[in-house]
């Protein structure tokens, strides 16, 4: 494919709620414009941007993936997103490097959940909009409904450019109110000219007059001819249309079906004539280094300017490695290029350059700003990195992904495969950001979040299917911690003789509760000899050690204070070893006097939510044991504060979703811990006792 110039380049990123049509209106517009001989279709599975097979089992995009097509000596990319809540964050990267995204909304339920999500990222990246109104042929369809819950939903801005012939089964054609002209569509989706139809007449005057107000509202000198003449002339119109959608004041509606192809003709020619070019942005910024700080650095979309990308995705491709998707944001590149990757301070050769469309990877020589291009097996770069000239370097700012909302302990099911499951995870994590893995500390349980049960689930898969890695999921542990209610003084002894040199060590300890927070303090008040300095700090250990262990329930004993009082030693017998002996049993004999009990981990909560469902979360999270502690209105959402047990929030995520319908997140974070009430901590304790985590004692240590 050759190399297309800034002006000749629309990145249009497809967003909307899932089963709205999005993957089959990319597939449909590329047959449309003649760029695939195949009409790709979600049912059979042999769409272009759907071709991983868990997508095509389940009908359902899991992750960013391209397409483009070359129309009216226009190059038009594609990235077609996710719609379903469990893997819709991702099209946060996808609009960051768009120039405009293009919202497809089911004719039949108009505005859905993710539609609303997905059009407020856009608002974050201040993107212009394109909707699309799909499925006008199907049962039900209305068109008039959908444009409705969109205006009440988003912006009076919002306008037809495109008006339907016809509803249902005999939706055969448009009107195009730009151009006032009237189309019918064949079985190929190719257009015909039709006189403009009696019925709907007044529709169509009415959408012109809107239409007409808007450019005028988008343009104090048009404002005040609309304001003198009553409306504007045509060489007024069509010349600011598309000023007014860049400019984010005018969102143009498509009516289209993607399965009969009526519509996409019209809608091809309008994105060539009036979605923004990548030069149609003002400057990018970023910083000089990847540290983030200093001043700003611009950097305009531009071929004169120095070369700089931003990757926005990275595909781990079983046969060709590891892919970068980047966008040229200014300069241009060709294949076999050194740049320097400023995120990482680090330079990479390019090799070849390569357009991707699905899982093909077209061979370029050269692409300039504004293109999205892809690069193969590069050593260091990474999902989030800028590449660039080395002796004017810029660091753009990385997308943000949402907090991972569940999370799981992950275990695998051999030896082989916890062998294999970190390299795994590995390039499954590069593919996807929003997944985290870690490893618990306390309870050394691999700990695998996400954004839904669905998406932990499609890593599963995944990691089977692709890696060979088979693994099994079960709620994490709860890392409790356990601490002492009563101060007490305690004596540990400890001797052994058993032929030759014996074992002796002796301490005097006292052992006191500290507030909650404060860890362990340990003061050494011995004067004198009684214990040999050199033996002190291994008392200190042997009780730093066992209480690692706990005393009830195999949890770490924590917020403790242990002074050392007194002791005794032998000349010969006494050593490192015997006294660490004694600071363990000192720990044992202070555990049957202190009275010790469990804390569980208290997170700070921010849930947002409809006002409309927020007196039915406030119960759900009383009766999660949570204390509220304030509610504030954002936009059109309720924020509810609250301090809740961890434990309680396992599976906070499917309850919100419920009452929500979707439409709702949490955040939490830790805030501290507090005591687990008795018949709470007696069932886990239980619990810590059959899975043979408290540990029998040996006195002859």
């Amino acid at each position: 494919m050759k190399a297309f110039t800034t002006e000749n380049i629309r990145n249009l990123a497809v967003i909307g709620h899932g089963d709205a049509g999005k993957t089959q209106l990319v597939s449909s517009l590329l047959h449309v414009s003649g760029t695939s001989h195949r009409w790709g279709k979600v049912d059979e599975g042999t769409t272009v941007t759907d071709y991983e097979e868990d997508s095509i089992e389940r009908k359902i995009s899991l992750n960013n993936n391209f397409a483009h097509l070359e129309y009216k000596e226009t190059k038009i990319n594609f990235i077609d997103t996710p719609g379903y809540a469990a893997f819709v964050s991702h099209a946060r990267p996808a609009l960051r490097v768009a120039d405009c995204a293009l919202v497809i909304v089911d004719g039949v339920h108009g505005i859905e959940v993710q539609t609303e999500k997905t059009w407020q990222y856009a608002n974050e990246f201040l993107l212009p909009r394109f909707m699309v109104v799909n499925k006008i042929d199907k049962e039900h369809a209305d068109f008039g409904h959908a444009l409705e819950t969109a205006t009440s939903s988003f912006a009076r801005s919002i306008v037809p450019f495109t008006l339907p012939i016809g509803a249902e089964g005999d939706f055969k054609g448009v009107v195009d109110v730009v151009h006032q002209k009237a189309y019918e569509f064949d079985e190929h989706g190719k257009a015909k000219e039709i006189p403009l139809p009696e019925m709907g007449r007044d529709v169509f005057e009415r959408t012109r007059e809107r239409l007409i107000e808007i450019v005028a509202e988008s343009d104090d000198v048009l404002m005040e001819k609309y304001f003198e003449d009553g409306t504007l002339p045509e060489e007024d119109i069509y010349p600011n249309l598309a000023k007014a959608i860049a400019k984010s004041k005018l969102c143009p509606v498509y009516a289209v079906s993607s399965t009969t192809l009526v519509g996409l003709q019209i809608l091809l020619d309008h994105i060539v004539e009036f979605a923004p070019n990548p030069a149609t942005h003002e400057s990018e910024y970023g910083f000089a280094d990847a540290d983030m700080a200093g001043d700003r650095v611009t950097r305009k979309y531009s071929n004169d300017e120095p070369f700089s990308a931003y990757v926005f995705r990275t595909i781990a491709d079983p046969f060709a490695g590891r892919i970068n998707v980047m966008k040229i944001v200014s300069g241009k590149v060709a294949s076999d290029a050194t740049v320097f990757n400023s995120s990482r301070d680090t330079a990479e050769r390019l090799g070849a350059l390569h357009v991707i469309s699905g899982k093909t990877l077209d061979k370029v020589n050269e692409a300039q700003t504004g293109d999205i291009i892809a690069v193969v097996k590069l050593k260091d770069t990474q999902t989030g990195d800028t590449l660039s000239d080395k002796v004017k370097p810029i660091v753009y700012p990385k997308v943000e992904y949402p907090e991972a909302a569940i999370a799981f302990a992950i275990e695998p099911k051999s030896r082989a495969d916890e062998d294999k499951i970190s390299g795994a995870l590995h390039r499954i994590l590069e593919e996807d950001p929003s997944l985290h893995f870690d490893r618990d500390a306390q309870t050394k349980e691999f700990i695998l979040s996400g954004s839904g049960q669905l998406h932990i689930e499609t890593v599963v898969k995944k990691l089977a299917d692709r890696y060979h890695v088979e693994v099994a999921l079960h709620p994490p542990k709860v890392p409790y911690k356990e601490t002492i209610t009563t101060s007490a003084e305690v004596q540990g002894r400890h001797k052994k003789q058993s032929g030759g040199r014996g074992q002796f060590g002796d301490c005097k300890v006292i052992f006191e509760p500290l507030e909650r927070g404060s860890g362990f303090e340990w003061v050494d008040k011995i004067f004198g000899g009684s214990v040999p300095q050199n033996f002190r700090p291994a008392i200190e250990k042997g009780i730093i050690e066992a209480a690692q262990g706990g005393a009830v329930a195999g949890y770490p004993l924590v917020d403790f204070k242990v002074t050392l009082i007194d002791g005794s030693y032998h000349t010969v017998d006494s050593d490192e070893h015997s006294f660490k002996a004694a600071g363990r049993k000192a720990f044992r004999a202070a555990m049957e006097k202190t009275k010790p009990t469990l804390l569980e981990p208290i997170m700070d909560v921010e849930v947002f939510t409809p006002q409309e469902v927020s007196g039915d979360l406030l119960g759900d999270l009383n009766s999660r044991r949570g204390r509220v502690g304030g509610m504030e209105v954002r936009g059109k959402q309720q924020v509810i504060k609250a301090k809740v047990p961890l434990s309680e929030m396992l599976d906070y995520q499917s309850k919100l979703n419920s009452v929500t319908q979707a439409r709702g997140s949490y955040h939490m974070q830790f805030s501290h811990y507090d005591p687990l009430p008795h018949n709470l901590a007696d069932k886990v304790i239980q619990e810590a006792v059959a899975a043979g985590r408290v540990r029998a004692h040996d006195d002859d240590e």
